[in-house]
């Protein structure tokens, strides 16, 4: 004969909490993490439903009683690419090292849903702090407007004096590609930049066309790309059918990949009559042939800074953040240009 198992009752969620206070999951979270940004009429309405549902917030709850929760939050919106990968694998070792554990929330588009939710999320898990990895400007003024008391930190692509952002001088990257470039005698340098809405997109492209400026250089619009291999082959195919440029500049290691594809199917040689610099040093650049002249940015310590960032000393103080300034890293791809 067969048995039938009884389905156990489902605990009721924040979300449930939120369903019945008529209030967001968000505010939930905000009551259960003691946000002075809570109206006392909200707080009231969210404490009867927790009560009327029996909620009972588990971690919440061991928080109270250890005052912490030893989590790390993690708000990202493009773990796939080299540079936040990187970040983000630094960030879980850093934070392991230190016997915290990471819990991320990932979002598909930087909308202000998406990135209140995602902020909900990981306000729910009662994380110690958040580290943001998003590639718009949008995204960090929006968390400026939700004025979170949780201690958060910012990755930035210019130097300033947010005390809650760690700055990588993404112009000063592109500047010494430039530069470079620019002293080996190369008079017409092309940019293929980065989609236009991200932040390190646009320092990048910043940093090279205020190379071009100071030396008086003629200078072309950048083409503005997606960070794909192929986009740099078929945006140097359309570059070298005029060959209007001796040199190109890429805002990543991936599209400089596909330039140097598109000189070779031209038969053109790489430096002789192309020199091609990526940016971000990924570890195949030094397996590209010829090797790439690329700019490296240390990733990895920049996922380290975070957390020392977040997480008090000794002292109970917070470290002050310290800009990371990426390097130039001179490799095969680039040469004086040939005289025509």
């Amino acid at each position: 004969m067969a048995s039938t198992r009884t389905q156990q009752p489902r605990s009721p969620s924040i979300r449930d909490v939120a369903r019945v206070a008529g209030v967001s999951h968000q505010t939930v979270s905000r009551v259960l993490n003691n946000s002075d940004a809570i109206r006392a009429e909200t707080r009231d309405k969210v404490l009867a439903a927790m009560e009327q549902l029996q909620y009972r917030p588990n971690r919440a709850a061991r928080a109270l009683v250890t005052s912490r929760t030893r989590t790390i939050g993690v708000l990202t919106a493009q773990r796939s690419h080299y540079g936040p990968a990187v970040t983000m694998q630094s960030i879980e070792d850093a934070a392991v090292s230190r016997g915290y554990s990471v819990t991320t929330a990932n979002i598909a588009e930087p909308t202000d849903t998406a990135v209140r939710d995602g902020l909900g999320h990981l306000l729910d898990q009662d994380v110690e702090g958040i580290v943001v990895i998003a590639p718009q400007q949008r995204v960090f003024d929006l968390i400026e407007e939700l004025g979170i008391r949780t201690p958060y930190v910012t990755m930035r692509s210019s130097v300033g004096e947010d005390p809650t952002a760690l700055w990588v001088d993404q112009m000063e990257g592109a500047r010494l590609a430039t530069e470079h470039l620019l002293d080996l005698g190369h008079e017409y340098v092309r940019h293929i930049a980065g989609p236009q809405d991200w932040i390190e997109a646009d320092a990048r492209m910043q940093g090279f066309l205020r190379a071009m400026s100071d030396r008086d250089m003629p200078v072309v619009p950048p083409i503005l790309g997606d960070w794909s291999a192929d986009f740099g082959y078929h945006a140097g195919r359309e570059l070298l059918r005029w060959r209007d440029c001796t040199a190109v500049f890429c805002s990543n290691d991936a599209m400089a990949l596909g330039v140097v594809h598109a000189a070779r199917s031209y038969g053109l040689d790489v430096p002789g009559d192309l020199s091609v610099v990526g940016y971000d040093d990924i570890p195949e650049a030094k397996h590209f042939w010829p090797p790439l002249t690329t700019v490296q940015v240390d990733f990895a310590e920049l996922g380290r800074r975070c957390v020392d960032l977040l997480l008090p000393g000794d002292d109970d103080e917070l470290l002050r953040p310290i800009d990371i300034v990426p390097q130039l890293v001179v490799r095969g791809s680039t040469g004086a240009p040939r005289r025509r």
